[in-house]
């Protein structure tokens, strides 16, 4: 069979959870220029679609991603250094169409998030881990180093010792670990991973878009600005937000102490 993107959607009308699979279950969900176009392209669709309020990126046949196809980076060393240049490109902006979608994205992983599968779900805004999941930053383990943002991501996470041990170690690290470090939201019990990711984005579509909107882009603001910077992203935002129809909505009912409905 060969790689691919899978799309679905699931959820109430007009709201609704994209669900992204990636399905290559002969090289255990390994990833590919073909998948990372496919990325980009059904987010793009997404973003134009008012009922499409949050993304799930899940793995098909019980596994998230084993990162890159070891057989094509070892043929890609026979071809000029551009061509393995413009795949990792691909991946790239797949990753920054992640973290600048205006929508909540959730990883759900259960078995295995190697390599460039754990920079994926790193670049989501959620993770929920099956229990027995496990996450391996394999780069160091082959002498390679990272792509997909994973130096990025965990540098802004983590202390530099604990990012260092998990990028050159290469060893495999549980989910109940990764929880205890917070980079894991929520840990499910093996087989429910997605259950549990669709159950949080059914929490967040009942949200506000245009607030959680503003909270993803507050958030990827935050380490470039100083203080009085930021300060002033927040009042614009803030501003905006409160003079958005969802503002007053929000507030009406939370005043008549009754269930919103935003648009």
């Amino acid at each position: 069979m060969p790689a691919e993107l899978r799309s679905t959607s699931q959820g109430q009308t007009l709201i609704l959870t994209l669900i992204l699979t990636l399905s290559n279950p002969e090289r255990r969900n390994a990833i590919d220029p073909s998948m990372y176009a496919a990325g980009v392209e059904a987010l793009s669709v997404a973003e134009s679609s008012a009922d499409i309020r949050s993304v799930v990126i899940t793995g098909s046949d019980g596994m998230f991603c084993s990162g890159g196809n070891l057989q094509r980076l070892l043929a890609n060393r026979q071809l000029p250094p551009d061509v393995q240049a413009q795949s990792i490109e691909g991946l790239h902006n797949w990753i920054e169409t992640i973290r600048t979608y205006p929508k909540p994205v959730i990883a759900a992983v259960e078995g295995a998030a190697a390599g460039a599968g754990f920079s994926l779900a790193l670049a989501c805004d959620f993770i929920v881990a099956a229990r027995n999941a496990v996450f391996v930053m394999a780069y160091s383990n082959v002498a390679l180093s990272p792509d997909g943002g994973a130096s990025w991501s965990l540098s802004q996470a983590l202390p530099r010792q604990i990012a260092t041990e998990i990028l050159m170690g290469g060893d495999r690290i549980g989910a109940e670990r990764l929880h205890a470090l917070g980079l894991v939201n929520r840990v499910a019990e093996a087989g429910s991973a997605l259950d549990a990711a669709l159950a949080l984005a059914e929490q967040l579509n009942a949200k506000a878009p245009n607030a959680l909107a503003s909270i993803k882009e507050l958030l990827n603001e935050a380490p470039h600005a100083s203080l009085t910077q930021h300060l002033g992203h927040e009042r614009d935002h803030f501003v905006k937000n409160l003079h958005h129809a969802n503002g007053g909505a929000g507030i009406s009912a939370f005043l008549e102490k009754r269930v919103p409905r935003y648009e």
